[in-house]
């Protein structure tokens, strides 16, 4: 098998008998050179499979055109509606994108921040794992390159934030059962407390507090994590209450199925003994029967909001600390059957 060969301007100004000085320029389609060199140029590169090194081209201008993006799961359904986003924005722009996973790991997303950085990247995109609580090091990214921080964030992080608006979502979504008569409203958070689920807690209470409802902490339900099997376990402890709740508010959409699942296996009519709202609007809120209540993501205005303001600072550098801001777009609340009851 014939040896992979790296095809560079040397190779091209060979071919052709021409200087790599000449080469180079006919590529950006220099003013100075003729069109006839220039078409000959580009004719010859096609031919040879060039394509520019834009490592080599990035470390000379000192900027890659390449932005590194850190996500704690890449299968998560409102991550990935953000990353497309995210793609179809920079692609635009004229910036490529490397997307990576950091599983969740806040060692792992270190060691991701660092690779993104030897690969020169021009800015960073990064949504926190669950255990970054020592943020000094990620501080340390933002004295190096344009960092922003999205979905899943800090407060101890001086850097622009593009969060959803967490806290009057689950407002919403609580009101909403208020209104349709529920008066023992139960909670599915996470018990660490990450910024997500603390500012959905925060609506929680202030929806009960704003309608008159008294506060019960036997009504608040929490797990470290609460993906579907998480729900299932917190509904199941919901059946051991004596002092059953008319409703659950769910902070994500997957624990609000899996409650589900356990509710109707135990022949609990939703929602007329039980109404459930979820959070993030996925696939499996649509599929779910009866169809789930939830609260709208919108993942797509998220990814496209924090991929331009990063441009914005990759082209114009912050002075200090004061300029940056947290940008908090808004969701809606979808009304289905899950928390209806049928006349």
């Amino acid at each position: 098998m014939k040896k992979r060969q790296t095809v560079t301007l040397k190779h091209i100004a060979e071919a052709l008998n021409l200087s790599i000085s000449t080469v180079s320029r006919s590529l950006k389609n220099h003013k100075d050179i003729s069109k006839e060199t220039i078409a000959l140029v580009h004719a010859k590169a096609k031919e040879l499979n060039y394509f520019p090194n834009i490592f080599a081209q990035g470390f000379r201008k000192h900027r890659t055109h390449l932005i590194g993006v850190v996500v704690p799961n890449l299968t998560h359904y409102y991550s990935s509606t953000i990353l497309e986003a995210i793609l179809e924005e920079a692609e635009k722009k004229g910036y490529h994108v490397i997307i990576t996973g950091s599983k969740d790991s806040y060692d792992k997303q270190i060691e991701l921040l660092n690779t993104m950085l030897h690969l020169g990247v021009d800015g960073i995109l990064l949504s926190l794992t669950r255990d970054t609580y020592n943020v000094d090091k990620i501080i340390k990214y933002i004295e190096q390159v344009p960092l922003i921080l999205f979905d899943k964030v800090s407060r101890k992080v001086p850097c622009t934030q593009v969060i959803i608006d967490d806290e009057q979502a689950a407002f919403n979504a609580v009101k909403h059962l208020i209104d349709t008569g529920r008066k023992r409203i139960a909670i599915f958070k996470e018990t660490n407390d990450s910024f997500n689920s603390l500012k959905r807690y925060e609506g929680y209470l202030r929806a009960l507090k704003t309608n008159n409802l008294p506060f019960d902490e036997s009504l608040v339900y929490s797990s470290k994590y609460i993906p579907l099997e998480q729900g299932r376990k917190l509904a199941e402890t919901v059946l051991k209450n004596p002092q059953r709740p008319d409703a659950v508010f769910c902070i994500t959409d997957n624990c609000a199925v899996g409650a589900m699942q356990v509710f109707k296996k135990n022949n609990i009519k939703i929602p007329e003994e039980i109404a459930i709202v979820g959070f993030s609007n996925s696939l499996a809120s649509r599929i779910v029967n009866p169809n789930l209540t939830t609260v709208d993501q919108p993942g797509s205005k998220v990814g496209k909001t924090a991929i331009n303001y990063l441009i914005d600072e990759i082209d114009n550098p912050k002075e200090n600390y004061m300029d940056y801001k947290t940008v908090e777009i808004k969701t809606n609340l979808i009304v289905r059957e899950s928390s209806i009851k049928n006349d």
